[in-house]
């Protein structure tokens, strides 16, 4: 059982995922500045896990205050949530568990509760996030494995594992094993995810430990196993879904998705409602990071790429949502139109 972070009574404890596969290592972030640079390093990454990693954060820097006023308390926790909000600017999740603290925290202060009670109630509900997203999981994986016929091969793009959220299950690997579960032979095909390479160096690891028979491509090899009939299905994540149903994800998604059509293959992403965003009408509103150009120049510290070119290294593209097939959450399977189905699934 996979679980990327996890809290202690020294910290947080983070799987450094920048050492997979070769290295195993756990590391222990005692402040909430600690947790900041292990989002924005990518020590954690993945929407969901990067949402429960910021609700833990918080929950840490409200247990190492040490003052006694209540509005200094609460000055805190604002900072706190203006530190881990500056880490990775796609990830719609991040500031979702960011706003939840924040109103747990003034839930309690308006009942009148201690600082040190408050402190209690903030971890109380940084686990309990933690929780939620591991059931919303298991939920995805059995409605999104529905979706995935026996004997067929899943291509995923990326890793939307269980690293990538708070563990066990995965979101578009939580598909695949959903249908695995759900007594059907499902293959896959897992493309290397450039720059970063969490498709070769995550998603393969994965579904290794779990013995599901899995293929490392190129990320520019898909469109050949599409045309040859190879690919039945295609399950990404998402780091934000717009409310129109247009999907940020790891650069290199939209690619996959006009191919998908292009060869009537089903095209589902699956990740749990935080990760929809009512408040973005479409993906034009995303805002898309860009990370360190020597991701693209070097691999660890050997250089590729000539010196002096110009690098653009976009972190995430957006797939408009006449690509997607279906969005599957926690509360079941959403179709087009988008606008209708995600905000209905809101309201269930």
């Amino acid at each position: 059982m996979i679980i990327p972070v996890k809290w202690s009574d020294e910290g947080v404890l983070m799987l450094d995922q920048r050492l997979l596969p070769t290295e195993e290592k756990w590391l222990t972030l005692r402040t909430y500045n600690d947790v900041a640079m292990g989002i924005k390093e990518m020590v954690v990454r993945g929407a969901p896990a990067i949402g429960v990693s910021a609700a833990y954060g918080v929950a840490l820097g409200a247990r190492q205050f040490v003052g006694m006023d209540l509005t200094d308390f609460e000055d805190e926790i604002d900072y706190i949530g203006e530190v881990l909000a500056k880490t990775r600017p796609t990830a719609v999740n991040l500031f979702w568990a960011i706003d939840r603290m924040k109103r747990t925290f003034q839930r309690a202060k308006a009942d009148g509760k201690s600082i040190e009670e408050i402190k209690q109630i903030l971890l109380d509900d940084a686990k309990a996030i933690h929780d939620e997203d591991i059931e919303s999981q298991r939920l995805i994986a059995e409605f999104g494995g529905e979706l995935i016929e026996n004997d067929s091969t899943v291509l995923t793009h990326c890793n939307a594992g269980a690293l990538a959220t708070g563990g066990v299950w995965g979101t578009a690997l939580g598909v695949i094993r959903g249908a695995v579960k759900q007594g059907k032979s499902v293959a896959v095909v897992a493309d290397e995810t450039r720059p970063y390479l969490q498709g070769a160096r995550l998603t393969a690891w994965e579904l290794h430990e779990d013995d599901i028979p899995v293929t490392l491509i190129t990320d520019n090899m898909s469109g050949h196993l599409m045309k040859k009939g190879q690919i039945q299905a295609v399950v990404v994540g998402s780091d934000r879904i717009a409310a129109n149903g247009d999907v940020a994800n790891k650069i290199g998604t939209y690619m996959v998705a006009v191919l998908a059509r292009r060869h009537n293959i089903p095209f589902y992403v699956a990740a749990p409602l935080s990760t929809v965003d009512l408040d973005c009408p479409t993906g034009d509103s995303i805002p898309i990071e860009e990370r360190d150009e020597r991701e693209i120049t070097h691999v660890k510290d050997v250089r590729l790429a000539p010196e002096g070119i110009s690098v653009t290294n976009y972190a995430f593209d957006v797939t408009p949502n006449e690509l997607v097939t279906a969005i599957i959450t926690e509360k079941g399977v959403a179709r087009a139109p988008y606008t209708e189905s995600l905000r209905k699934q809101f309201e269930d």
